[in-house]
């Protein structure tokens, strides 16, 4: 084996290559380079209409680019060309909204156990037992006959998690999961995510959560106006960074000017 061989990084889970896409006339995003190592946990930060849920969407092959590559563990995203491919896709990428569209008529249980029977045809008995080691971790597993309407924001938001979790994804994504949440609840959902990326899990999270990004992410990316306008570790971005307008933003800007809830952009 060459040295180069030997010394070579895996590629990464996630890479997205002059990524742009554009609704109608207007360019939402122009011209993304990102990428997320496996096991890497990766906040995407900016002011509102940067992008930002928008990468998330494309990652996910809900929105498809105008042009430019994207790559989820070896599969070309934006070569995709039906639905039944997008779902192979979604199979392996978990994401967690703003909104916990949890099914009302259902339990908690049968919530997170819908999809893993359905799609990924475990038996029931494999997809309970898997869910109701997911509300451990989740903090929940006094609640597997409860339905949504029983519990908070905070709790179903956590439930939601856990259905994101059962289908063994290789990629969790996370969109401003705490922004339709009351300020006495988001700690609890912070905590499970937390958890989640300590344990390895590969995360690209848009948050507002400014404090919350810099303790648990390996990467900061900081876009606006459809660009990434810098990408490095916690330290550079919120304590070292020249760039001004990134200094002004994570220095007192970051709550007010984030995506509020139902923004999608």
């Amino acid at each position: 084996m060459s040295p180069e061989a030997m010394t070579s990084s895996p590629p990464p889970l996630v890479a997205l290559e002059d990524v742009h896409l554009s609704f109608g006339p207007t360019e939402v995003l122009k011209g993304i380079d990102l990428t997320v190592a496996r096991g890497e946990a990766v906040s995407i930060i900016g002011p509102s209409g940067s992008g930002k849920s928008t990468i998330l969407r494309c990652i996910n092959a809900l929105l498809a680019p105008s042009s430019g590559r994207i790559t989820v563990n070896g599969v070309r995203v934006d070569a995709l060309r039906n639905e039944a491919e997008r779902i192979a896709l979604r199979k392996r990428i978990g994401i967690v909204f703003q909104q916990y569209n949890l099914f009302p008529h259902l339990t908690v249980l049968d919530n997170i156990t819908i999809a893993p029977v359905r799609i990924l045809k475990e038996t029931r008995a494999e997809a309970e037992r898997h869910a109701r080691e997911l509300l451990e971790r989740v903090r929940l597993a006094d609640k597997v006959a409860s339905y949504p309407g029983q519990l908070s924001g905070g709790q179903q938001q956590r439930v939601a998690i856990a259905r994101a979790l059962a289908m063994r994804p290789d990629l969790v994504l996370f969109d401003e999961v705490t922004s339709a949440l009351d300020p006495e609840t988001v700690g609890e959902v912070l905590a499970v995510i937390r958890g989640l990326v300590r344990e390895g899990m590969t995360s690209l999270l848009v948050t507002h959560e400014m404090r919350f990004a810099e303790e648990i992410s390996d990467r900061i990316v900081f876009t606006e106006n459809g660009r990434i306008v810098e990408d490095g570790p916690p330290d550079q971005i919120f304590h070292r960074s020249q760039n001004p307008r990134i200094r002004h933003f994570v220095r007192g800007l970051g709550a007010r000017e984030a995506v509020q809830p139902g923004e999608g952009i």
